[in-house]
């Protein structure tokens, strides 16, 4: 046993004890962390203006503090971004993140000297809480990827910006500094083309026993490499690989393509980091569900999904949830943001202790009839009807057909296929049922001959990878929406689909 991994195993017992504790303290925690936010936050001019001096308790909060997306914080930004202090935090944030908005264009988010810390320590949890529960060290003493955006900061109103995995590549402590590859030059590489041939270059030859990214940029890794060596499984390049670190997007449908691509046995941690905060992590791997992250500086809401846009949401703290509903996230923070909807649905699948699943996004959701399909629901039936097709799926994405040359509207799907089915008509007619299984809404427009079954257009091989790289947003922790209630995606795709 090498240096680090022997020393990793005492730290690993203790952070993971601490976690196990505040297990326990989830609820009251959540409390007392509301409490230290409206402290602090009542002496901003957000505060004042909104008399959070005066709350008290958690109804006090929900009176005073509607709840609002980015777009609502824009002035706050702005006030920021040309010198002035105490805005939404105290003092000033020492970073923004960067990141894309749906409705606003770029958004920077707030990162404060308070609020970096969950964004730090909650992925070293994950792996110390990994240690702790099976034993596995030895990764430590091998070569790790920390893919990030370019560690190269600009400034905006003074305020060092860039992409969150930019910024945290910063505090990658030192003892690790020696394992982690690519080098900071490669991770300074904008064009992802060329930044992945890079990582390709630098890391093939390695002792790689740790890798870490979103599914999809894993996978076009695992085919680049592949691809240079032969055709060769990625454990018979990297036979050390222990631990793979995954976040951003649901895992299961693309979990079929890199067990092939891999071929061989490999620990999977999952996560639920955003630039907002580090909100929970698998901390074991026996159990469903992340754990919710309730004492580093994030107090938490849960509004019913479908409710998310009425006027007055019915709002719900940590301890009044219930396992198995679905809930759009609001969260407050030590970095600013107060009643700030980040756009991200979850379900708990357990409240002792307090896991969850992540299950879609707010925007992204098809509901042209009524029928309110989410993410999770079209991943179950993708993932369950290719299972009894034997078939694997690189990406998909969906949109409603409504003007349409004859018959019913339909959903059609836009999937690249790895393998695809040998008979399409009766993989769409899986799909359509496994869909149907998942929400009554669609299955009543089916019965009701509002809707025909789901038609699936084939794409052509890497379509959705130059679809990204069209639109400017391939690689990095950019990942194609699952579903659309409009055609915007769906029409820009028209020309990667495959000929019959």
């Amino acid at each position: 046993m090498k240096i680090k991994s022997f020393l990793a195993k005492p730290y690993a017992s203790i952070i993971y004890s601490k976690v196990r504790k505040a297990m326990a303290t989830a609820v009251a925690d959540q409390q007392a962390v509301l409490q230290q936010l409206v402290k602090y936050g009542g002496r901003t001019i957000f505060g004042k203006e909104h008399n959070l001096q005066q709350v008290k308790t958690y109804e006090d909060f929900k009176k005073a503090i509607p709840i609002r997306d980015y777009e609502a914080f824009v002035p706050y930004i702005d006030k920021i971004k040309s010198g002035e202090q105490n805005v939404l935090w105290k003092g000033k944030p020492i970073y923004f993140a960067k990141t894309s908005g749906t409705t606003s264009g770029t958004k920077y988010i707030p990162i404060t000297k308070d609020s970096i810390p969950n964004h730090i320590n909650g992925a070293r949890d994950a792996l110390l809480c990994y240690m702790a529960s099976t034993g596995n060290t030895a990764f430590a003493d091998g070569k790790m990827i920390f893919l990030s955006g370019s560690p190269e900061l600009e400034r905006v109103g003074g305020i060092p910006t860039g992409r969150l995995s930019g910024i945290v590549n910063h505090f990658i402590p030192r003892y690790l500094r020696g394992n982690q590859l690519p080098s900071y030059e490669t991770n300074c590489i904008e064009d992802w083309e060329t930044k992945l041939d890079k990582i390709v270059n630098e890391t093939m030859n390695e002792n790689m026993t740790l890798i870490s990214g979103i599914p999809p940029w894993m996978q076009m890794y695992f085919d680049w490499l592949s691809t240079r060596n032969e055709g060769k499984k990625i454990k018979e390049l990297f036979p050390g690989l222990q631990v793979i670190v995954h976040g951003g997007v649901n895992f299961e449908p693309y979990k079929a393509k890199l067990m092939d691509s891999l071929a061989g046995e490999v620990d999977m941690i999952e996560t639920f980091p955003a630039s907002e905060g580090f909100f929970a992590f698998q901390d074991t791997q026996n159990t469903e569900g992340l754990l919710l992250n309730t004492n580093a500086g994030i107090f938490y809401e849960f509004v019913p999904a479908n409710e998310i846009g009425n006027e007055q949401p019915t709002r719900l703290s940590l301890g009044d949830v219930k396992v198995g509903e679905n809930y759009a996230l609001v969260i407050s923070t030590n970095a600013g943001l107060w009643a700030y909807n980040i756009g991200d649905t979850v379900r708990f699948v357990s409240t002792d202790p307090y896991r969850l699943v992540v299950t879609g996004r707010t925007k992204h959701y098809i509901s042209a009839f009524g029928e309110h399909v989410i993410g999770e629901e079209v991943e179950y039936a993708m993932l369950h009807a290719s299972r009894d097709f034997n078939t694997h799926i690189i990406e998909f994405t969906i949109a409603p057909a409504i003007q349409v040359s004859e018959g019913l509207p339909y959903h059609e799907w836009f999937v690249e296929f790895e393998t695809p089915p040998a008979d399409m008509d009766a993989f769409a007619k899986a799909v359509n049922n496994y869909l149907a299984e998942k929400n009554i809404y669609y299955n009543d427009l089916m019965t009701g001959h509002i809707l025909q079954t789901l038609k699936i257009r084939t794409m052509k091989k890497n379509a959705f990878i130059e679809y990204m790289k069209s639109i400017g947003r391939l690689g990095g922790q950019n990942k194609v929406p699952r579903l659309g209630n409009d055609r915007k995606i769906a029409d820009a795709l028209q020309s990667w689909i495959a000929a019959k």
